[in-house]
């Protein structure tokens, strides 16, 4: 199942509520569940980023549709990745040089 790598930043609604951040990621959890995708990990960050989530899902419109009823909520900004594991890539490498 592709991988996707979710870059998050808080707003100021998310910061002014940082002491509910761990259940709203259960929320996140079980949101992306219904919609098919998984949530493999969440890891809260230090830098430019306040958290970094990995996100499984079976295409890319059930990937935006988790972020976007993540983004909705109002707490966070993403910016998200694909990712590709190490089988993805060996194929990626092959197509391109055959």
């Amino acid at each position: 199942m592709p991988t996707y790598i979710a870059l998050l930043t808080w707003t100021d609604q998310g910061i002014r509520g940082y002491k509910d951040t761990a259940n709203r990621a259960e929320a996140f959890a079980a949101a992306t569940q219904n919609l098919g995708a998984n949530l493999l990990k969440i890891y809260w960050t230090v830098g430019p980023y306040d958290l970094v989530a990995v996100v499984e899902a079976p295409d890319d419109e059930t990937a935006a549709a988790a972020l976007l009823h993540l983004g909705g909520a109002g707490n966070v900004r993403t910016t998200t990745l694909r990712a590709f594991g190490r089988e993805e890539m060996d194929r990626i490498i092959a197509k391109a040089a055959s």
